[in-house]
C-alpha cells in the first residue's frame, strides 16, 4: 500500500505544481513539453525497453504519433481544468475516465459486464454529471470553460487508455509503447513551442517541466510496480490508487487553494468513490 500511496501523491503533486505554476506566471505549455524529456529518459532507464528491435514497418506509428499528440494535449486540458474548475473536480473527472474506458471495452472489445460492473459504471456516470454541472464560483463564461475542460480531461484520458491498450494488443510491449509515446510527445510539443515562441522555452519553465516529468513518471512507475507486487490483487491497486488520488486531490484543493466543496460536487465525490469500489470488487469476483 505504500507504493500505491506514493503513486497517488505523485499524481496529485503534478496537479498542484501545474496549478501553482500557472498562478506564479509559469507557462503550462512549456512545462508540459519539457516534462516529457525527463519522463522519456526515466522510462528508458527504469523499464529498459528494447528499442533496438523496433521495426519501422511493423510498429503502428500512426497510433504512436496519435498518442504523442494526445498526451501533451490532454495534459494542457488538465492544466486548464485546474485553472477553471479547480483541483477537486479535475481529479474526480480524471480518475472517472475509467468509466469511458470500460464502456469502450464493452462496445469495442466485447468485454463482458457483470451486474456489479454495470452498477459501478452507472454510478460513475452520475458522479461525472454532478461535477460537470456544479456551478462555478465565477459563473457565466467561467462555468462554460470549467465544463468544457472537465469534459475534455474525462474523455481525453479515457481515449489515451483505450489507444494504449489497443497498441499493446497489436504486439507492442507496454514499455516500448510508453517510451515511444513520451519521445514523440516531447519532440512534437517542443517543436510547437519553438515555432510559436521562437525558442524552446524559458529556463524556469524548462526546469519546472523537468521536475514535473520526474513526478509524472514516478506516478506511472510506482503504479506499475504496485501491480507487479500485488499481481494477485489488481482490484486493490485499482481501487487504492483511484480513491487515494481523489481524496488527496480534495484535501489539496480545500487546504492549499481554498476551494469550496459544494453539495453537487460532494455528491459526485461520494458517487465516484462508490463507483470505484464497485468496479474494484467486480474485478475481484
Amino acid at each position: 500500500m505504500e507504493l500505491i500511496f506514493a503513486a497517488a501523491c505523485c499524481s496529485v503533486v503534478v496537479s498542484i505544481l501545474l496549478k501553482w505554476g500557472k498562478n506564479k506566471g509559469f507557462d503550462p505549455i512549456q512545462m508540459i513539453s519539457w516534462n516529457y524529456a525527463s519522463a522519456s529518459l526515466l522510462c528508458y532507464v527504469w523499464f529498459k525497453p528494447d528499442l533496438s528491435h523496433v521495426s519501422v514497418s511493423n510498429t503502428p506509428w500512426w497510433l504512436i504519433i496519435a498518442l504523442g499528440v494526445l498526451l501533451p494535449s490532454v495534459f494542457l486540458f488538465l492544466a486548464k481544468s485546474l485553472q477553471y474548475a479547480g483541483i477537486v473536480k479535475t481529479e474526480i473527472a480524471q480518475r472517472l475516465s475509467v468509466i469511458l474506458s470500460l464502456l469502450a471495452a464493452y462496445f469495442i472489445f466485447q468485454e463482458q459486464f457483470n451486474q456489479l460492473k454495470i452498477v459501478g459504471v452507472v454510478l460513475g456516470l452520475a458522479a461525472v454529471m454532478c461535477i460537470l454541472f456544479t456551478k462555478a464560483s465565477g459563473g457565466g463564461e467561467g462555468q462554460k470553460q470549467a465544463v468544457w475542460y472537465l469534459a475534455l480531461v474525462w474523455f481525453g484520458y479515457a481515449l489515451i487508455d483505450v489507444l494504449l491498450k489497443y497498441t499493446t494488443g497489436l504486439g507492442v510491449q507496454f514499455s516500448v509503447a510508453l517510451n515511444l509515446m513520451f519521445i514523440c510527445a516531447f519532440l512534437l510539443s517542443v517543436s510547437y513551442v519553438a515555432v510559436t515562441t521562437k525558442n524552446i522555452g524559458l529556463t524556469k519553465n524548462v526546469v519546472a517541466g523537468l521536475c514535473l516529468g520526474v513526478l509524472n513518471f514516478a506516478n506511472i512507475a510506482l503504479y506499475v510496480k504496485a501491480h507487479l507486487l500485488l499481481k494477485d490483487s489488481p482490484a486493490v491497486v485499482f481501487a487504492g490508487m483511484n480513491i487515494m488520488v481523489v481524496l488527496l486531490g480534495v484535501f489539496s484543493g480545500l487546504l492549499f487553494f481554498k476551494e469550496k466543496l459544494k453539495l453537487a460536487t460532494a455528491i459526485g465525490l461520494v458517487l465516484g468513490i462508490t463507483s470505484v469500489a464497485c468496479l474494484a470488487y467486480a474485478m475481484s469476483v
